[in-house]
C-alpha cells in the first residue's frame, strides 16, 4: 500500500491534510480507480479510517483499487495550524469552505469526474449538510457509506444521560469556555480537539430539532425537503448506545433524505461476527471480513447502476 500525505492550502492560511492511500501499482499505465473521500467525526482525526500497518476501512478500499483520500479537518490530525484558543472557525467554515475545496481538489488530483463518500459519526452530518448547501455537488457524488452518523440524540437510556446530556451538552461547554477550545486530546476523551465555535454549533444541533446554521440561519431541514441526495448506506452498531444509536441514525436518515437511502444494523443476531460499538465498527479486525465487503458491494452496485443509467453518447 502507498500512503502519501497531501496538503491543501486554504485562503485563511490553514492547510488541510489528506492521507492518500493507493494500491501499489506495477506500472504507470494501470487504470486509476474511483476516488473515495473519508471524513471523521467529532474529537477524532482521519486515523479512524486507516493505520500504516494496512488496517482500516480506507486501507481496505485502497486494496480493492480505489483512490482513497482521508481528510483531517481544519486544525485536526496533520492539518495546520493545530486547534487552540486562537482558532475561530466552526462547522459553518467546514461545511461551506473546507469540504467543497477538498472535493474539488480530489477530483482534480484523481483525474476522475465523480467520487464516493465515507464518514464516521459527525462526519456524515458534515457531508450531508454540505450537499444540501451546495446541490451542484450532488451530481459529483456516486454514493456514500456512513458509520454511526446521527445529528440529534433522542434515544432514552442511561448512557445518553451521562455521555450526551451531562458531559457533551453541559459539562464540556464549560471546558471549552475555560480553555478557549475543547481540549479533548489533553483530557483523553478524544483523539483530537475541537474549536469553541465547532463545539458550540455541534451541541446546538444535537439538542435542537430545527436544523439550521447559527451564522446565516440557512435551513438544512427545508433544503432536504426539496433535494434528493445521492444513495447513502447507513451502518449502525447494536452496542452503540448513545453516540450513534440505531434510532438516531434512522432519525438522521429521515431528515436528510430517505429516497435512495438504506440502513443496516451490525450485530451477531443479524449475522455479523461481533456485536459492534461506535468505534470498533471501523477498527475491529473482524470488520475486514464482515461488513467491509458489504460496504464495498454497495459502492460497486451504485457504480454499476449509474453506468447503466448514463445516456449513450
Amino acid at each position: 500500500m502507498l500512503y502519501l500525505s497531501l496538503y491543501l492550502p486554504l485562503p485563511c492560511g490553514s492547510r488541510l491534510h489528506l492521507m492518500s492511500i493507493n494500491k501499489a501499482k506495477s506500472g504507470s499505465q494501470d487504470k486509476k480507480g474511483l476516488p473515495v473521500l473519508m471524513v471523521h467525526g467529532m474529537v477524532e482525526d482521519g486515523r479512524i479510517f486507516y493505520h500504516p500497518s494496512g488496517k482500516g476501512f480506507g486501507s481496505y478500499l485502497a486494496k480493492q483499487g480505489y483512490q482513497v483520500y482521508v481528510a483531517d479537518l481544519r486544525g485536526v490530525g496533520k492539518s495546520t495550524p493545530k486547534i487552540s484558543k486562537h482558532s475561530l472557525h466552526g462547522q459553518t467554515e467546514t461545511i461551506c469552505h473546507d469540504l467543497p475545496a477538498i472535493i474539488n481538489f480530489i477530483l482534480e488530483h484523481s483525474q476522475q469526474p465523480k467520487l464516493h463518500l465515507a464518514a464516521h459519526s459527525w462526519g456524515g452530518v458534515y457531508l450531508n449538510a454540505m450537499l444540501l448547501r451546495f446541490p451542484q455537488l450532488i451530481d459529483k457524488v456516486i454514493s456514500g457509506v456512513y458509520f454511526g452518523s446521527k445529528r440529534r440524540v433522542r434515544v432514552k437510556n442511561l448512557e445518553r444521560l451521562l455521555k450526551i446530556e451531562f458531559f457533551w451538552n453541559r459539562f464540556s461547554p464549560l471546558l471549552s469556555k475555560s480553555f478557549g477550545y475543547l481540549p479533548a486530546k489533553k483530557l483523553k476523551f478524544g483523539a483530537d480537539n475541537e474549536t469553541l465555535k465547532t463545539h458550540r454549533q455541534c451541541v446546538s444541533w444535537v439538542k435542537n430539532d430545527h436544523w439550521h446554521d447559527s451564522d446565516d440561519h440557512f435551513d438544512y431541514g427545508q433544503a432536504a425537503k426539496n433535494l434528493v441526495l445521492p444513495p447513502i448506506h447507513y451502518f449502525a452498531a447494536i452496542r452503540d448506545f448513545s453516540l450513534g444509536h440505531r434510532s438516531d441514525v434512522k432519525l438522521f436518515m429521515s431528515e436528510s433524505c430517505l429516497k435512495h437511502a438504506s440502513y443496516q444494523l451490525l450485530s451477531k443476531k443479524a449475522g455479523n461476527k461481533l456485536d459492534y460499538d461506535h468505534l470498533n465498527m471501523l477498527t475491529a479486525a473482524e470488520a475486514v471480513d464482515d461488513h467491509f465487503p458489504q460496504a464495498l458491494q454497495r459502492l460497486q452496485q451504485k457504480e454499476s447502476e449509474q453506468a447503466r443509467d448514463q445516456p449513450e453518447q
